[in-house]
């Protein structure tokens, strides 16, 4: 009886030694010479497969070459116009050599280029940079700050270069001329916006950004745009404050009138002193900083209007901490409620003077009685909806732990999980009896009161509805999942009983070849060979296939293949 051969090691592994071991294995299955050699013409198939998509990867790989070196060429051709060089491009690369060697010639003269190209751009950008900066200053318009878009790539010599140099020289002497032309301008503004506490800088952002660099990062703008929009600024201040001050005397002279129909004391007048100081002054006359800022003109009418609505605001106090105490409520208790309605009608009625602020404060109390009595009786199912809420929680944080395929492994924190999940299917066992309970308590109240019971806008048996729908769909797709998963299983074991048991053990030595039970082959692997050119071994193996040789049983790859199957599904 011939031996099994011993095992080829991979580093010394032949076409020739995988076809003979082939040649055995089909020996041992009793493989047909017809089933042979069809298998050996598809073997041969592949390796010309093979052949011909390496012999195409490598003529595209030519091509490929051939581009980028006439890429190169064209690049140092176009670098070498631009920046002016003398350099001729029939000494860089003389075409001799393969193309590796020719690609290899060139590269470093490109580089050299492109080296060269982005330390002209830089200087032209730099240059083009202070050009634009001006030329936008004296334009009006914001500076832009792409510069290096606008550098003409196709001339960067040093003729043009000089000449940029030349323009920005004169830019620069006429920004120095118009620079001295706004500063009186700014002083002005400075003052009149201290009187009227308005934001200096912010003022002068709106007229040109640059005008507020302190850190004279950038000089001023120099525009005649600036300029005139500097003096009407100037202007439109002056308006602004003599505006102010006829307001503030105005507002001084109410204050002054109530005060005295009030019989205000004197110390609570000191307050709006420095108003009631304005009310003979000029405009020229103010200049305290802050005398006429907004501030003080609201603080003034806030006043006139606290001394004019001082009773009435009072009630007002209460009437609304009344309604604050019905929308806290009518919130705890789940229901709706349009606070901005309610605070728009109520403050409707106290402006329209029809009903009384003590009448309306006796029915706001009516209404909080009301709403407390209905809270009360919303209780007991509100505390149900809790409990469903909290088993709904639950039921899909189990069904998320259950899909879980890791759930079982030793990490940290699995204990914990494991405890909810038996907690969780306790509590979720309850959940058809929750809602049951739950439906019929929300029913015998929506039939005393005659009304829907309304949960955060919606109808509370509509959503219990809409649940059992959605837990009833995902039962059946948990029925679907277990019954394909039987199938499933219920297919492994025919395939088992087809292939053999999963737990097969080795086969005595010196059966016969005809054994349907033993195979060197896992069932449903492909064996690869490269070729078939090796024809005499064939021949040989051919004339050894009618004896019989000592075989070792296999695994049973099937078996194991659905235990490994089964142990990741755990």
């Amino acid at each position: 009886m011939a031996s099994l051969p011993p095992p080829v090691s991979p580093s010394r592994t032949t076409c020739a030694s995988l076809l003979n071991e082939l040649q055995i294995i089909w020996n041992e299955i009793g493989e047909s010479d017809s089933d042979r050699d069809k298998m050996l013409l598809e073997l041969e198939q592949e390796c010309l497969d093979i052949y011909r998509r390496k012999v195409e990867n490598t003529r595209k790989h030519k091509a490929d070459l051939y581009q980028s070196l006439a890429d190169a060429e064209a690049e140092v051709t176009n670098l070498i116009s631009s920046l002016g060089e003398s350099t001729s491009f029939s000494r860089v690369c003389s075409g001799r050599g393969t193309l590796k060697e020719q690609i290899a010639t060139i590269r470093p003269v490109l580089e050299e280029l492109r080296s060269k190209k982005e330390d002209r751009i830089k200087e032209f950008s730099k240059i083009q940079f202070q050009i634009s900066q001006i030329c936008a200053e004296i334009a009006g318009s914001r500076s832009s700050n792409g510069a290096t878009d606008q550098v003409n790539q196709c001339d960067l010599t040093m003729k043009k270069l000089g000449q940029l140099k030349s323009h920005l020289q004169e830019l620069q002497n006429e920004k120095i001329l118009r620079l001295q032309k706004v500063n009186s301008h700014i002083s002005t503004i400075h003052e009149l916006s201290m009187v009227m506490a308005i934001d200096f800088l912010k003022t002068l952002n709106g007229i040109h950004p640059s005008l507020v660099d302190s850190s004279m990062s950038t000089l001023k703008s120099i525009s005649n745009d600036t300029l005139a929009r500097l003096t009407e600024v100037i202007h439109s201040l002056k308006q602004e404050k003599q505006q102010r001050l006829k307001k503030l005397q105005e507002l001084a002279s109410s204050i002054v009138e109530l005060w005295d129909l009030m019989e205000t004391p004197v110390e609570e007048r000191k307050d709006f002193s420095h108003v009631i100081s304005l009310i003979s002054l000029s405009v020229d006359e103010v200049s305290k900083h802050g005398c006429l800022s907004v501030d003080i003109i609201e603080q003034a009418e806030v006043e006139v209007q606290r001394l004019n609505v001082l009773k009435g605001t009072k009630l007002k106090d209460l009437v609304f901490k009344r309604q604050n105490e019905l929308e806290e409520i009518y919130r705890g208790v789940h229901m709706d409620v349009d606070s901005d309605a309610a605070r728009q009608i109520l403050i409707s009625l106290i402006e329209s003077g029809n009903i009384s602020l003590s009448d309306l404060l006796q029915s706001m109390d009516d209404q909080i009685r009301k709403a407390k009595e209905q809270a009360l009786s919303r209780k007991d199912i509100l505390d149900k909806v809790d409990k469903w809420k909290l088993a709904a929680e639950e039921e899909n944080w189990l069904d998320e732990y259950e899909r879980d395929e890791n759930r079982y492994s030793a990490v940290r924190g699995a204990h914990k999980n494991l405890k909810r999940a038996e907690k969780a299917r306790i509590l979720v066992s309850k959940i058809p009896s929750i809602v049951e309970n739950l439906t019929a308590k929300v029913k015998a109240w929506e039939t005393e009161k005659g009304i829907p019971f309304l949960y955060d806008k919606v109808p509370l048996l509509q959503s219990l509805d809409e649940y059992n729908v959605q837990r009833q769909q995902r039962e059946e797709e948990k029925r679907k999942s277990r019954e394909q998963k039987r199938l499933q299983e219920q297919h492994n074991v025919e395939q088992e009983l087809l292939f053999g048991s999963r737990s097969a053990t080795k086969k005595p030595l010196g059966l016969s070849t005809n054994s349907n039970a033993i195979t060197g082959t896992p069932i449903g692997r492909r064996v690869l060979t490269p070729s078939t050119r090796y024809g005499t071994s064939i021949g040989k193996d051919r004339r050894e296939s009618g004896r019989v040789v000592n075989k070792v049983a296999p695994v049973n790859y099937v078996a194991l293949q659905k235990d490994d199957s089964v142990s990741g599904a755990n």
